[in-house]
């Protein structure tokens, strides 16, 4: 599997051939951040959903100049932060936006109520743009804040949850490939 990924990522020489990458000169060539190592993958994968999770826009930057300056998997970080795409966006930020909402001590009044709408256009076509910047505002900070922290713990935890499991998952087949090569000398000296 990790050989099939492989081909499916750019090679280092492809990157390095990248004008706009550049700038990052020898930092890119350091062999850590293209080498699977427990650490490495695990921390490029656990940088990755966490920004994916974070920040709607522009996750890979943050996710790739994290994982150069931690020395982490740079094609981890770089893949995971799919983790939100057109299809999970929408439940996984509705998820948030509850949390964030129920840990605020804003609980809804009504078990399916939805976020606050937008505020309409055309309410605030009589009045002034400073009413509709107003209106905007508001809505906002309406949903903002209970945005905000439902992402920042669910991009914290999930993080740390990927980062705990794929070490926990190297070492289980680590352990597995000793007790099945002792197996096999066991076999081959009786």
């Amino acid at each position: 599997m990790i050989r099939r990924l492989q081909t499916l990522l750019p090679s280092r020489e492809r990157l390095h051939q990248m004008r706009w990458l550049r700038w990052l000169g020898p930092r890119l060539h350091h062999p850590r951040l293209w080498h699977f190592s427990r650490r490495g993958l695990a921390l490029g994968l656990a940088l990755g959903v966490f920004f994916g999770l974070l920040i709607p826009v522009a996750q890979i930057p943050f996710a790739a100049t994290l994982a150069v300056l931690l020395r982490a998997h740079l094609p981890a970080a770089v893949a995971s932060t799919l983790v939100t795409n057109p299809v999970t966006f929408g439940p996984v930020y509705y998820g948030a936006y509850k949390l964030g909402q129920a840990i605020l001590g804003r609980p809804s009044e009504q078990a399916d109520e939805s976020p606050p709408s937008f505020p309409d256009d055309a309410a605030h076509a009589q009045g002034s743009w400073w009413d509709a910047l107003v209106a905007l505002w508001d809505w906002v900070t309406d949903v903002g804040k209970p945005l905000v922290l439902g992402l920042a713990i669910v991009a914290t935890v999930s993080a740390i949850l990927i980062y705990v499991l794929v070490h926990g998952i190297w070492v289980l087949k680590v352990r597995w490939a000793r007790q099945r090569r002792r197996r096999q000398r066991w076999r081959r000296t009786s």
